[in-house]
């Protein structure tokens, strides 16, 4: 069995109910509230802690005047950064022991060898003189001479000598062969070519004689032994 309220008490009571249902007991209107609250409580801390980290660090400068240092460690600090040691060897000079003095004044020298070491040694140049061969002369005070002649003493000794060459004479060649040489400062005959010649055979059986020559007395200029040159002709004549 149920009991039934009257209808019209039934609707006064929700009446009732419905007025005291307020906006602030709303939940669902405190729950926006709340989720702003907690955005801004989020965007403070973000702020917070970027302000954080950009915070000037003062550093403090200690003074080190009054630290005391291992003495070790600087040593050995020294002994790397010094650089090796360079022996250095003195050697004694000949102008340690020379006096230098004007030209009119007489110079003493006083030397002890013993002061030098046993491997002290002077480097003295060797001059070599280069002998330049003096060009000989045609004419001198004093022309070479042979064996107490002159140069037609010379030319008759060596037509006294000649060969005739056999080629020359089958092909009858003949004619006149002038050759060159010179007189040395000793004596010797140097220096034969040859200026003119009908045929080579007759130039060669030429200085074949010229070479065979006994020494001359050299020529002379200013009491000197000179060289001097000759131009001798040397005939070859086929007999009829």
């Amino acid at each position: 069995m149920s009991y039934q309220y009257p209808k019209s008490k039934t609707v006064k009571y929700l009446n009732t109910m419905e007025a005291k249902k307020t906006p602030k007991a709303d939940l669902q209107n405190r729950r926006v509230l709340f989720m702003e609250i907690g955005l801004i409580v989020a965007l403070v801390a973000v702020v917070g802690a970027f302000a954080w980290g950009q915070t000037e660090k003062k550093i403090e400068i200690v003074d080190l005047g009054n630290v005391v240092v291992d003495e070790d460690i600087i040593l050995s600090t020294e002994e790397q950064q010094k650089p090796p040691e360079v022996k250095v060897q003195t050697v004694q000079v000949l102008s340690d022991f020379i006096n230098i003095v004007k030209n009119d004044e007489m110079i003493t020298t006083v030397a002890n060898f013993d002061d030098f070491g046993e491997d002290f040694s002077v480097d003295v140049p060797v001059i070599v003189e280069e002998e330049v061969e003096e060009i000989p002369v045609f004419v001198a005070e004093e022309m070479p001479t042979f064996q107490g002649g002159d140069l037609n003493a010379f030319r008759n000794w060596v037509q006294s000598r000649l060969e005739y060459p056999r080629m020359a004479q089958e092909n009858n060649i003949q004619g006149k062969v002038v050759l060159k040489f010179v007189i040395e400062r000793d004596g010797t005959l140097t220096n034969i070519e040859e200026i003119a010649s009908p045929d080579r055979s007759l130039t060669e059986e030429a200085m074949r004689i010229l070479k065979t020559s006994p020494k001359w007395s050299p020529g002379k200029q200013r009491n000197r032994a000179v060289r001097v040159a000759y131009i001798l002709p040397i005939d070859f004549v086929l007999q009829q």
